[in-house]
């Protein structure tokens, strides 16, 4: 009687020590009135579309003019051939780079199936990897 006293006290401590999730809290939609149409969710700016497609940001800065909105071959035409091109998805990343910057371009498409142009760039010194004034960095590529 004595063991099977020890294995029943064992059994309930073991058990308080074993405990499920603690009280759940839900979010509880905000109740409309009977007949009214319940508030729409307005799109996020830049979210996806149906077709997942995503409208990018296009820089707009000083001195970028003749860089921002052309495509692969315009800016090879002008910077020379770059020394890296990474495509993903329907991205692109151009890397050109001379003694004095790197400078990396990124090009999407600003519509579903168009063709991708730049809309960011970045440029860095090419000795220690310090950001450097992008217009400048790309007036010492030029051709």
């Amino acid at each position: 009687m004595r063991k099977s006293l020890a294995v029943t006290l064992l059994s309930l401590a073991l058990s308080a020590c074993v405990s499920g999730p603690g009280p759940q809290q839900y979010r509880v939609p905000p109740r409309t009135a009977p007949g009214q149409v319940p508030p729409q969710r307005q799109p996020l700016p830049n979210a996806p579309a149906r077709d997942g497609f995503i409208t990018p940001e296009v820089m707009n800065r000083p001195g970028l003019e003749g860089i921002i909105g052309k495509n692969a071959t315009a800016l090879a035409n002008l910077l020379g051939p770059p020394r890296l091109d990474v495509a993903e998805g329907d991205a692109q990343k151009l890397q050109f780079s001379g003694t004095a910057c790197v400078l990396d371009i990124y090009l999407y498409p600003l519509r579903p199936g168009a063709e991708p142009s730049a809309t960011h760039v970045e440029a860095r010194r090419s000795s220690d990897g310090q950001d450097v004034d992008r217009a400048s960095c790309v007036a010492a590529l030029r051709r």
